[in-house]
């Protein structure tokens, strides 16, 4: 294993939530958080609305259903250029499910990635959408959770890097 390179993160997560009883009873705090790396903007969390949460705010389930979305989409964009595909647009409308336990907690059991990308003309569109199972393959996000991350990508041809007419594939 001396070949591999590690990566380390450091995440202060600080709990903003002190209604000035503390945690004397459930409904007596607030689940308010801030996620924060040095350098970079803040993130505004709390829990789940359906665990007392600010709906306004980022949950932790969110923060992983997007952190397996964007990891795709990274490795997939990168895998593109090395395929000579240049994408033009990409957008995904992911969505994960979270099942409570008996015992109080709960898990995951998959999340669904919908990539829709628009390619430029004459590009490989067979090939793009290929590339999706590279990515997932790569993805260390999706790599690092005990739980299917399916993807169902869709490929358009555009022209240029504009609007216009498209193709589906």
């Amino acid at each position: 294993m001396s070949d591999q390179q590690a990566h380390n993160y450091s995440v202060q997560v600080k709990w903003a939530g002190n209604l000035g009883q503390g945690t004397s009873s459930y409904g007596a705090y607030s689940r308010d958080h801030e996620i924060s790396v040095a350098g970079k903007t803040v993130i505004s969390g709390s829990s789940d609305p359906a665990f007392r949460g600010d709906p306004s705010r980022y949950n932790p389930e969110d923060l992983l259903v997007g952190s397996l979305s964007a990891c795709h989409m990274l490795w997939y964009l990168h895998l593109c250029v090395e395929a000579k595909i240049i994408v033009l647009e990409y957008l995904d409308q992911a969505s994960g499910i979270m099942v409570e336990t008996a015992d109080g907690g709960g898990c995951f059991t998959e999340v669904v990635l919908r990539p829709r990308i628009v390619i430029s003309a004459g590009g490989d569109a067979g090939l793009a959408v290929q590339l999706h199972e590279q990515a997932q393959q790569l993805c260390f996000i999706a790599n690092s959770v005990n739980f299917p991350v399916r993807c169902e990508p869709s490929v358009r041809e555009g022209h240029g890097a504009g609007p216009g007419p498209t193709r589906e594939y």
